[in-house]
This record gives structure tokens, C-alpha cells and sequence, in this order.
């Protein structure tokens, strides 16, 4: 079996999720990693027994051997390295959002529609059964035309903390939401109104509700807040709901569907996006992961998601948080 020489750029807390995935597939070999510290660098290598290792993205591009990336720096540090890659030649999966600004995105779709590599954001909803399961459903005609849809994304102010300071929960977590609804109902964001409330002294705000309309005339309503108490039993409190002419669906994906009652109390445990089952890490960031991996050595389109479907993703949560700012409702 041939397998697809693979490198990492970001070596965070997402870019070391990203190496654990991909060791649990088998088409793949670790081929090389890149950050800019030093440290990091060799500490990740040498638990993951990857023996190329680069400071400089551009070094670790001109290799010929690496054939495909995951680019997991900071969203607004995104655009450089990826359109770097693209001109390499290299088969590339950008973690979301896409970018920081819609002219970056705008370039990075540019870039990954004339590139003949493959080329894919990870908006990893999309490979949570569950939505999956959703959108089969709604296509088939299950609840009829859309007329509105409600998603929760919340999470734990402990988490909050480590990244409020980078970005904000309407782009940072809203993001998901916001690429779900476009994706369930198959329509465009025309507006976005949307509120925030900042209680700590964070660069952004801790909570953000978002109302949409679509062009469709449906409305979706985006609840994201990273201040939620700190001994929640759960990572994330994940909702969505979406209701028709027809019908509606409803998903409920974290707690209660696993807990564990030990001495310090209840918990629920991911078994979602990126559990270790068997001693590996699998899940859907796997999933997407292999997926992308598999229509590289395959040769074949990307069908989930495309480059435009990512971007408007992130104009549409842009959109929301110059809403929050102005107190304005704003038009795409």
C-alpha cells in the first residue's frame, strides 16, 4: 500500500491532535513537521519519531518528497503558509476558519481552484455522524422547506481563557454552526444581527448569539458561549435543531450520550471528535482526516466541502461580529 508523506506547520495543541489522528491512518506517513519554536519542535518529533523537522515553512515546502500538508497555525497566521503550499505543489488541509479576513480567504479560494492539488478546510461537523446522518435526512425531504434552525455550541471558561485572547466564540467556535446551517439548508446568509458579552478582561468577548437570515427566508439563531462553569461534566454542550414545513430533526450530541459517575462526580468523556479507542486517537477529525488522505492517492475530488463553502462561512461569522460591534444589523 502506498502511503501519502505527510507534514504538519502549527504545532499546537490542535496540531498535535492532528499528528495523533493521522497515526491512526494507515495510508499516511508522518514525513515532517514545522514550527517556529524550537523546543516544541523537538519534543513533538521525537514523540512521534518524525525525523525532518523545520523553523521555517518554506524550507520544509521545498522538500520534494512531502506530498500533502495540515495547516494548524493561528486562523489569522493561515493565509501565508497555505497559499505557500498551493505554489509548491502540495496537497493541503487547512484547518478553519479558512482565514481571519474575507481577502485572505478570498486569495486562498483563488489559490486552491486554479491549484491541480487537492485542497480542503476541515470543518470536522460535517464528519460527526450525526450531522451527516442530518443532512441525508433534509435532502431526502424529511422536514420540507427550512424555516428556522437554533444550534448551541458552548464551552467551559477554563477553555475560554486559554484562547480569548486570540479569537472570539462567533468565529471561533460559531463557525461550525454557521457552516452547518449553510450546509443543511443549501442557502446564503443575506444578513447577520448579532450580541455579545464580555465579562473578563480578554482581548474578545466570552459569549455571542448570532440570528441569520437566509435567502431562503429561513432564520438560524447561533448560540456560542465560552463561559460556562467550570465543572461542567462535558467539553462541549452541542445542540442543533432544525424544523421545516415538514418536520424537524434534532441533535443532542455530547452530554448525556456517555457519562461516567466516579468519586469526584459526573462526566462525559468525547466520544465524538477525537476519543483514544483502542489506543488510538479516532473520532471524526480522523475521519476527515483519512478522507482527505484517501482522494489524494486516489486522484479524486474533494466532494465534501468546498474552498467557496468555507469562505462563506467565515463572511457570514465577519459579518456577525462587526454586528456585535456596531449593534447593527449588517448586510452580506
Amino acid at each position: 500500500m502506498r502511503r501519502l508523506k505527510y507534514g504538519i506547520i502549527g504545532l499546537g495543541w490542535f496540531g498535535e491532535k492532528h499528528l495523533e489522528a493521522l497515526s491512526a491512518v494507515p495510508q499516511v506517513e508522518l514525513h515532517s513537521l514545522c514550527t517556529r519554536r524550537p523546543d516544541r519542535l523537538a519534543e513533538i518529533a521525537a514523540a512521534f519519531g518524525v525525523s525532518r523537522t523545520f523553523t521555517d515553512y518554506h524550507q520544509m515546502l521545498a522538500d520534494p518528497e512531502l506530498e500533502a500538508v495540515s495547516i494548524v497555525t493561528m486562523w489569522d497566521q493561515h493565509a501565508a503558509p497555505t497559499l505557500a503550499a498551493l505554489a509548491a505543489g502540495k496537497h493541503v488541509f487547512l484547518e478553519k476558519p479558512m482565514a481571519s479576513t474575507n481577502e485572505d480567504c478570498r486569495q486562498i479560494v483563488a489559490a486552491a481552484e486554479a491549484a491541480k492539488t487537492k485542497f480542503m478546510v476541515g470543518h470536522i461537523c460535517r464528519f460527526n455522524p450525526r450531522y451527516a446522518a442530518a443532512k441525508q435526512e433534509i435532502q431526502a425531504g424529511a422536514v420540507g422547506d427550512i424555516v428556522g434552525m437554533y444550534s448551541r455550541r458552548n464551552l467551559s471558561r477554563w477553555i475560554g481563557d486559554q484562547v480569548l485572547d486570540k479569537i472570539g466564540p462567533i468565529i471561533g467556535d460559531g463557525v461550525h454552526d454557521t457552516d452547518l446551517m449553510l450546509w443543511m439548508s443549501g442557502a446564503k446568509v443575506v444578513s447577520a444581527y448579532a450580541q455579545t458579552v464580555k465579562t473578563t478582561e480578554h482581548v474578545n468577548p466570552d459569549l455571542g448569539w448570532t440570528m441569520y437570515r437566509f435567502d431562503s427566508g429561513a432564520v438560524g439563531v447561533v448560540e456560542t458561549i465560552w463561559y460556562m462553569p467550570e465543572k461542567i461534566p462535558f467539553q462541549i454542550d452541542e445542540r442543533l435543531e432544525v424544523v421545516g414545513t415538514k418536520g424537524s430533526v434534532h441533535i443532542h450530541d455530547t452530554h448525556p450520550n456517555f457519562s461516567v459517575c466516579d468519586e469526584n462526580g459526573w462526566r462525559s468523556p468525547d466520544t465524538t471528535y477525537w476519543p483514544e479507542l483502542h489506543g488510538m486517537r479516532s473520532g471524526a477529525l480522523r475521519e476527515e482526516l483519512a478522507y482527505f488522505a484517501s482522494k489524494v492517492l486516489a486522484d479524486e475530488p474533494i466532494e465534501v466541502i468546498a474552498p467557496r463553502e468555507s469562505a462563506a462561512a467565515v463572511e457570514a461569522c465577519l459579518a456577525a461580529e462587526e454586528s456585535a460591534r456596531t449593534g447593527q444589523v449588517v448586510y452580506l
